[in-house]
Protein backbone atom coordinates (compact mmCIF):
# COMPACT_ATOMS: atom_id res chain seq x y z
CA UNK A 1 0.00 0.00 0.00
CA UNK A 2 0.65 3.86 -0.28
CA UNK A 3 0.47 6.61 1.46
CA UNK A 4 -0.41 9.77 0.75
CA UNK A 5 0.54 12.47 3.52
CA UNK A 6 1.30 15.46 2.19
CA UNK A 7 1.20 17.23 5.73
CA UNK A 8 3.96 15.07 6.82
CA UNK A 9 1.69 13.50 9.69
CA UNK A 10 3.37 10.21 9.69
CA UNK A 11 6.82 11.97 9.93
CA UNK A 12 5.26 14.23 12.89
CA UNK A 13 4.02 10.74 14.74
CA UNK A 14 6.85 7.93 13.74
CA UNK A 15 9.67 10.76 13.24
CA UNK A 16 9.91 8.40 9.50
CA UNK A 17 13.05 9.77 7.90
CA UNK A 18 12.89 12.52 5.14
CA UNK A 19 14.98 14.51 3.04
CA UNK A 20 14.37 17.91 0.87
CA UNK A 21 13.83 18.20 -2.51
CA UNK A 22 13.37 21.98 -4.03
CA UNK A 23 11.45 23.66 -1.27
CA UNK A 24 9.26 20.28 -0.70
CA UNK A 25 10.00 17.54 2.31
CA UNK A 26 9.79 14.26 1.36
CA UNK A 27 9.93 10.91 2.67
CA UNK A 28 13.09 8.60 2.17
CA UNK A 29 12.23 5.14 1.12
CA UNK A 30 10.99 2.58 3.99
CA UNK A 31 8.79 -0.71 4.22
CA UNK A 32 6.91 -0.73 7.12
CA UNK A 33 5.22 -4.53 7.72
CA UNK A 34 1.84 -3.71 9.93
CA UNK A 35 -0.29 -6.30 11.81
CA UNK A 36 -3.03 -5.75 13.47
CA UNK A 37 -2.76 -1.84 13.50
CA UNK A 38 0.83 -2.79 15.24
CA UNK A 39 4.38 -1.89 13.00
CA UNK A 40 6.64 -4.88 13.37
CA UNK A 41 9.12 -4.25 11.28
CA UNK A 42 10.76 -1.81 9.71
CA UNK A 43 12.81 -2.40 6.44
CA UNK A 44 15.37 1.00 6.37
CA UNK A 45 17.61 1.90 4.45
CA UNK A 46 15.83 0.17 1.46
CA UNK A 47 18.75 0.14 -1.00
CA UNK A 48 19.11 -1.25 -3.96
CA UNK A 49 15.79 -0.75 -4.45
CA UNK A 50 15.37 -3.10 -6.80
CA UNK A 51 16.07 -5.94 -5.13
CA UNK A 52 14.18 -4.99 -1.59
CA UNK A 53 11.18 -7.12 -2.61
CA UNK A 54 13.68 -10.34 -2.14
CA UNK A 55 14.38 -9.11 1.14
CA UNK A 56 11.22 -8.32 2.54
CA UNK A 57 9.68 -12.39 0.87
CA UNK A 58 12.67 -13.83 3.19
CA UNK A 59 11.57 -11.74 6.00
CA UNK A 60 7.42 -13.00 5.68
CA UNK A 61 8.95 -16.44 4.77
CA UNK A 62 10.74 -16.73 8.24
CA UNK A 63 8.55 -14.19 9.96
CA UNK A 64 4.90 -15.09 8.93
CA UNK A 65 2.37 -12.84 9.76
Amino acid sequence: MLVSDTKLEFQKRLNVPTFDVEDKTVYKRLTLVIKNSKIIKVFYPVFPPDKHIFEILEWLENNPV
